[in-house]
């Protein structure tokens, strides 16, 4: 099982960070990874770190603005989220795979997803 917290409405150039806790599963044998989707978009992938704390960022638009981690002590991963804008706005779901993390965000890659949390950018 997997539980996404901290979604949430912020103003443009905002941050938040999202916590996503694991239970039911070896937590630190799995790649852990954060997709979004927005309203009429497909659900596209945002970052992942392997069990192995090798990490990828997907879309341009995120690198240098979002940063992914993981506690495997505590079975949670986190996706730390600076300088937001309108275009960030989706429901953010984490997932987990095995070990590594794909080379391209392939939804069948993964395993087990959480029920999603709200994040909204809006003035």
């Amino acid at each position: 099982q997997l539980v996404e917290s901290g979604g949430g409405s912020v103003q443009p150039g905002g941050s938040l960070r999202l916590s996503c806790e694991a239970s039911g599963f070896t937590f630190d044998i799995y790649a852990m990874g954060w997709f979004r989707q927005a309203p009429g978009k497909e659900r596209e992938g945002v970052s992942c770190i392997s069990s192995s704390d090798e990490v990828t960022y997907y879309p341009d638009s995120v690198k240098g603005r979002f940063t992914i981690s993981r506690d495997n002590a505590n079975s949670k991963v986190y996706l730390q989220m600076n300088s937001l804008n309108s275009e960030d706005t989706a429901v953010y779901y984490c997932a987990a795979g095995p070990l590594a993390c794909p080379l391209v965000p392939d939804i069948a890659w993964f395993d087990y997803w959480g029920q999603g949390t709200q994040v909204t950018v809006s003035s």
